[in-house]
């Protein structure tokens, strides 16, 4: 998986590709992406990373043919609607949740997600004297 936009090479954030070859003399490795084939020098490999296991948030914008998600109470601060419904819309043709059905529950109840800390609605009202606070006194919970 690439880790950064590559404008040069044309490969980005998220892309994930296939080791293609390697070749040692010349210092490369060769990926392939939709079908395009990309050189990395030994020394730019940290561009890439192995995506047998990807984030949810790694995977926005992406989709695999089966996707696995750990769905367990112990990661209480993960259980929330919106990142149980991007993984499950990550698989195109089978997804298996494995864990427990209360968290399950839990994350499907959750509604609230975290609260955001902006002063954008005195921002967007055009109050002056939101914009100057907010200079000078940091962000205030909405």
């Amino acid at each position: 998986m690439q880790l950064d936009n590559d404008y040069e090479r044309e490969v980005f954030n998220g892309d994930v590709g296939t080791v293609a070859g390697l070749d040692p003399e010349a210092g490369e490795l060769m990926v392939t992406f939709d079908g395009r084939e990309v050189a990395y020098g030994f020394g730019e490999l940290d561009a890439l990373a192995p995506a047998y296991a990807v984030t949810i948030h790694k995977s926005q914008g992406s989709e695999y043919p089966a996707v696995v998600i750990p769905v367990l109470t112990q990661h209480y601060a993960m259980l929330q609607r919106n990142l149980l419904y991007t993984g499950i819309t990550r698989g195109k043709r089978l997804v298996v949740l494995v864990g427990q059905r209360k968290a399950v529950a839990i994350a499907v109840r959750g509604v609230a997600g975290r609260r955001r800390w902006s002063k954008l609605r005195e921002w967007l009202s055009g109050s002056s004297a939101a914009r100057s606070a907010a200079s000078t006194e940091g962000v205030v919970r909405e």
